[in-house]
């Protein structure tokens, strides 16, 4: 069983950056990919970035140029860095881990911008 926490959210004003950190119970070392998603209020989860265990990374259009994912396998942890971020980041932003035939979820941590 892979457990995920997210921490790093928070009230930020537009314009501002933020930086989310998912530490996974795990070595992530062999994970497929790991990614982040975020819900605003009122709408369906979307995907917002991957990386792969060869450190590929893809982006949703919406935040390409602002937010940065990155991992640090020492540490089982994957970061998204959120520039520039504007009032329709506002969610709940959540991480998932690939791992063979699984997904695994964190809990999520809130992100507030205000304008």
């Amino acid at each position: 069983q892979v457990r995920l926490v997210e921490s790093g959210g928070g009230l930020v004003q537009a314009g501002g950056s933020l930086r989310l950190s998912c530490a996974a119970s795990v070595s992530i070392f062999s994970a497929n990919a790991m990614a982040w998603y975020r819900q605003a209020p009122g709408k369906q989860r979307e995907w917002v970035t991957t990386i792969t265990n060869r450190n590929y990374t893809n982006v949703a259009g919406s935040v390409k140029g602002r937010f940065t994912i990155s991992r640090d396998n020492a540490k089982n942890t994957v970061y998204l860095q959120m520039n520039s971020l504007k009032s329709e980041d506002t969610g709940v932003y959540y991480c998932k881990v690939s791992s063979g035939r699984y997904d695994y979820w964190g809990q999520g941590t809130q992100v507030t911008v205000s304008t």
